[in-house]
């Protein structure tokens, strides 16, 4: 236990830069560091990676290991898995910390097994018990109705976070770090998969993930026309559109406009709930909105215990006279 020292976490890159999971992972991972009097590192996996580490270093990290090699340009399984399992055996931390995305998922299971420890899987909030000094790691659970928080007595404590769960430290280039390159020492039989082709998702506008407002449907929409209904005050606030799973699987909207426990999991800054039950596990999708103004006609529907403002009445009805009032005040 005393050997283990530290917060470290996985640095995931995106267009040639940071993704905003790990700006958001190095916020949360400095305060873990300060409040257990040790060091933030940061991990950087990738080919063309090396620049990226004073970046980290301005986010809030100490010390970030680089792991530069042009056989790890695209994410694999288990040349990622080896190449992490190395490095942690080098930086021998107290607390890992992934994002909840594609690779965080796949990736923090398979080091737990590997280090003989525990991984908790889509946290909301991390803290350290002042007592233990162990790592409080609340995610929610039974689909969305409760949250639970566990602790792992065994090193490293993994956990992966939501995306916008946490907020970013603000970005300071004159911080000083230590940048450590770290030899990937891959054998190429060990990369058993190749990318041939990658095939980037058409979104017209701002991205499900990054918008600050979502226009969000359920299955009281009715139709793929209702949508475009939605998509008018989307495109009003400058935000995106979303749905439950309903709207999706009869073909109203596009799959990857899902939010949700099987969708995609979204903090915006307002999310407008349209004509949907506010069901556990969409909210777990949706949860992390700072502000909810639901439309329903059913007075009991579930979205209005989570709602800041609500409209009980038809969506037919109430989304026109809100569309109104809204281009009425933008225009003033």
């Amino acid at each position: 236990m005393a050997e283990n020292k530290g917060v470290i976490v996985f640095g995931e890159t995106a267009g040639g830069k940071l993704a905003a999971i790990t700006t958001e992972l190095l916020g949360c991972g400095s305060k873990l560091a300060k409040e257990l009097g040790q060091e933030l590192s940061a991990v950087l996996v990738g080919s063309g990676v090396s620049d990226l580490a004073k970046e980290a270093i301005a986010f809030g990290a100490d010390k970030v290991y680089v792991v530069d090699d042009a056989q790890l340009k695209d994410y694999q399984t288990d040349a990622y898995t080896s190449v992490m399992e190395k490095v942690i055996k080098q930086a021998m931390p107290q607390i890992l910390l992934l994002g909840q995305t594609s690779i965080g998922r796949d990736l923090a299971p398979r080091l737990a097994f590997r280090l003989k420890t525990a991984a908790s899987l889509g946290c909301l909030e991390l803290a350290i018990d002042p007592s233990s000094k162990l790592l409080l790691q609340t995610k929610p659970v039974y689909g969305g109705n409760a949250q639970a928080v566990f602790t792992c007595e065994t090193f490293p404590q993994i956990a992966t976070v939501r995306v916008k769960t946490m907020e970013p430290l603000e970005r300071d280039q004159s911080r000083k770090g230590e940048i450590i390159t770290v030899d990937a020492a891959l054998e190429p039989s060990a990369i058993k998969t190749k990318v041939l082709e990658k095939v980037a998702e058409k979104v017209e506008g701002v991205r499900l993930e990054d918008a600050e407002v979502v226009v969000s449907g359920g299955r009281g929409i009715g139709s793929e026309e209702g949508f475009t209904q939605l998509e008018e005050l989307a495109r009003m606030l400058k935000g995106a559109v979303g749905a439950t799973r309903p709207p999706c699987d009869n073909g109203w909207v596009p799959a990857g406009a899902q939010i949700g426990l099987t969708g995609k999991i979204i903090a915006p800054d307002l999310y407008i709930a349209i004509a949907l039950s506010g069901s556990s596990q969409h909210m777990s999708g949706c949860s992390g909105s700072k502000t909810i103004v639901a439309i329903n006609k059913d007075p009991e529907a579930n979205i209005f215990r989570e709602a800041r403002f609500g409209v009980v009445g038809d969506w037919k009805k109430a989304l026109p006279a809100l569309t109104e009032k809204l281009k009425e005040l933008l225009a003033g």
